[in-house]
């Protein structure tokens, strides 16, 4: 959760740090794009390095330098400083993503893999939903800096926590160069399971940042709420997705994972379509946006732990790499989808066109991946 947490965190106390450091909002709003991209390469290299030299010792490595990032974030003194500190923020809050899943993979057993995967989703999608209203409550008490120092006593926490608690659950290698990475990120890209569920996960789990980075312009401008809702709003987004979690773990006993990850998807695409309908109409209203937006995300509830299991199951012997690499596939697809949801003149539109594209995009790759499976496997 930090690595996603830290990402918006920042987004409501621009203004103050860009007003102390004597720069433009435009300057300091590096901070964020230069976080995602961070984040998304990062992942890249936890995974194989994780498979080579085990889990625990690179989410150490993670840990250590997300927390002396914030510190050094706290104590920046000029605009550099503090993009760079951020950069290396994120270099160390992606071991998070990408290692816990793969921990998670090492450990569970075929019955309760996807159930705690679910979980796993869920603290990563929290993050950009909790993020703004943390952000902003520390920001308004504290000042812009103790926003980096409460990130930085979270990442101490982690770090002290894992020492503690985490023993080694993978089995490294030992063998780690520049020729196996490629080869290994060449064998998953030429996977067709591979690809078409790790693109399909990414747009159907990370497409809602489209509709996160636009909900102060919808509900502010567009329907004409108070601020300090939108936070209640996104609040229950994120109680969909947990809603669509924990039915997940409990159907997946008596539904088969294709069932599920296509079924999901299908109800997301749908609430995204109707959204765009009403958006075009006319005829948003509080309780429809939210509505949909809920259905929405209890979709991405279903669809974003059984894409996972199914990517990461795809080569045994490649676990770690298959979540650094899904992982830069999420936060690409997230990146990607927020961008195009700024274009446009109604937000509302833009958002909801965005989100109906991507999930239909996912519904193919699912689509296209089992289908390709259930031939292989009748050959």
């Amino acid at each position: 959760m930090s690595g996603t947490l830290a990402m918006h965190m920042f987004v409501p106390a621009l203004p103050y740090a860009a007003r102390d450091l004597s720069a433009s909002v435009g300057q300091t709003q590096m901070t964020i794009s230069l976080y995602i991209i961070g984040l998304a390469i990062g992942q890249l290299f936890y995974g194989p390095l994780s498979d080579a030299l085990g889990r625990r010792p690179m989410l150490m490595v993670g840990l250590s330098l997300y927390t002396l990032s914030g510190i050094a974030a706290v104590f920046a003194f000029n605009l550099h400083m503090l993009v760079a500190a951020r950069l290396f923020q994120a270099l160390g809050g992606c071991a998070g993503l990408a290692l816990g899943r793969a921990i998670v993979r090492d450990t569970a057993d075929a019955e309760r893999v996807v159930s705690q995967l679910a979980l796993m989703n869920l603290m990563m999608m929290m993050g950009p939903g909790l993020a703004p209203m943390l952000g902003s409550a520390v920001a308004d008490a504290l000042g812009w800096r103790a926003v980096f120092g409460v990130l930085a006593a979270l990442g101490a926490l982690a770090l002290f926590s894992a020492l503690r608690l985490l023993p080694e659950t993978g089995q490294p290698s030992g063998r780690f160069s520049a020729g196996i990475l490629l080869r290994d990120y060449r064998a998953l890209l030429g996977s067709a399971r591979f690809v078409g569920f790790a693109l399909g996960g990414g747009v159907a789990t990370t497409s809602v940042y489209a509709f996160i980075a636009s909900a102060p312009f919808i509900f502010v401008e567009q329907l004409h709420r108070p601020l300090h809702e939108v936070g209640y709003y996104l609040g229950l987004m994120i109680f969909g997705m947990s809603v669509g979690n924990a039915l997940t773990s409990r159907l997946i006993r008596r539904v088969s994972l294709d069932r599920l990850l296509l079924g999901g998807n299908l109800l997301s695409l749908c609430s995204a379509v109707a959204l765009l309908l009403l958006a075009v109409d006319g005829r948003l209203s509080v309780a429809g946006v939210v509505g949909l937006m809920f259905l929405f995300t209890c979709g991405v509830g279903f669809t974003g732990p059984a894409a996972l299991t199914r990517a990461l199951g795809s080569d045994p012997r490649l676990v770690g790499s298959a979540a650094g690499l899904y992982g830069f596939t999420q936060m690409m697809c997230g990146a990607i989808s927020t961008s195009f949801a700024s274009l446009g003149s109604d937000a509302a539109v833009s958002a909801s066109a965005v989100l109906a594209g991507a999930v239909a995009l996912g519904q193919l790759g699912f689509w296209l991946s089992i289908r390709r499976e259930r031939a292989f496997s009748s050959e």
